[in-house]
């Protein structure tokens, strides 16, 4: 089958290209660099199959033009579909297809990096060493043993962001309308948001984003954290308002941030930026604060995930051929 990929860099081409090949050369693969949205739709004409990342926009209009190109079925690269309107490619006949788990343990370890290089002042403890200032002064920490983590969302991120954290001899505190005993097991305890905001030294988010939670953090939420607390979002950027995290910032109610994720980030992460302005203020904003730690949405940008991703894509595009319906089909609600 023919696959076209959309928004292709170098490592899609390698991950994927290595997958294909071990599972048997069965597809053709077409790797296309710009991202896929209305106006690039038509490059994909003859593709019964395309390739989607989270950055990609499939829209109604998109997949109108897919379906007129011959395309049936969508692969999406992520775990993520929030981009894809789901009832738009059932009305057409589309089938959605994504990666529903690929290297929890990557995300789950980067969410820890954040942790700490905000805690010890890693970022800036470089930098000045590398202008010869080897003086303290600004970089104390504290040790995470015995402090208070909240994680919303106990999926496979989540848990696995908690056993790494009780390995460090955490108190942990999780909210989640489904329990898990494998979190319970680490000596973790349920508890309602509210609560848990007002107990954590550390708030982690990994939730999935709908229409429910999006801006789970906002103004009313703040206020309701311990004034301090470390804030870190390695999930969707919607979960957040950075306005009013800019706010609790300048107001001294969140301590510290480090995000993976950035609610505008469509069109300015996966691609070099530095030789243009930042055009979104309010992420420039973001950017003046020294105690705020910013990264690409490269949490998940392991070999072990890449190459998860690239094989449940393939192994998705192989199924739908054989049996019209791929292994991990997204459903409209």
């Amino acid at each position: 089958m023919k696959i076209a990929v959309f928004s292709a860099r170098s490592y899609d081409r390698t991950f994927l290209s290595q997958a294909n090949e071990r599972l048997g050369n069965q597809h053709e693969l077409a790797f296309l660099e710009p991202r896929l949205e209305a106006k690039s739709a038509t490059l994909a004409a003859g593709a019964p199959c395309v390739c989607a990342f989270v950055d990609d926009h499939l829209d109604a209009e998109t997949l109108a033009t897919l379906h007129d190109g011959g395309t049936r079925l969508v692969a999406l690269r992520s775990a993520g579909y929030n981009n894809v309107d789901l009832a738009a490619a059932r009305a057409l006949g589309i089938v959605v297809a994504r990666v529903p788990a690929y290297s929890p343990e990557a995300v789950a370890e980067h969410t820890v990096t954040l942790m700490l290089s905000l805690n010890r002042k890693i970022y800036r403890a470089r930098d000045r060493v590398r202008e010869g200032n080897f003086a303290l002064d600004g970089l104390i920490g504290f040790n995470m043993q015995g402090r208070t983590v909240g994680i919303i969302g106990t999926g496979l991120i989540g848990l696995a962001t908690a056993r790494i954290l009780a390995g460090f001899g955490c108190r942990l505190l999780a909210s989640d309308p489904v329990h898990q005993p494998a979190f319970e097991a680490l000596g973790g305890s349920y508890v309602e948001v509210p609560e848990l905001l007002r107990e954590s030294d550390i708030v982690t988010l990994h939730c999935p984003l709908t229409t429910t939670n999006h801006h789970l953090i906002d103004h009313a939420t703040i206020a309701g954290m311990k004034r301090g607390a470390m804030l870190i979002n390695t999930s969707r950027g919607g979960l957040i308002d950075t306005r009013a995290v800019i706010n609790g910032l300048k107001s001294g109610a969140i301590g510290t941030l480090g995000l993976d994720v950035y609610e505008e980030e469509d069109g300015m992460f996966f691609s070099d930026q530095s030789n243009s302005m930042i055009q979104d203020d309010v992420f420039a904003r973001l950017l003046t604060f020294p105690n705020v730690l910013v990264t690409g949405h490269q949490a998940f940008f392991t070999v072990e995930a890449m190459t998860s991703i690239a094989e449940t894509t393939i192994r998705n595009v192989s199924t739908f051929e054989a049996t019209g319906r791929p292994d991990h089909e997204v459903q409209a609600d």
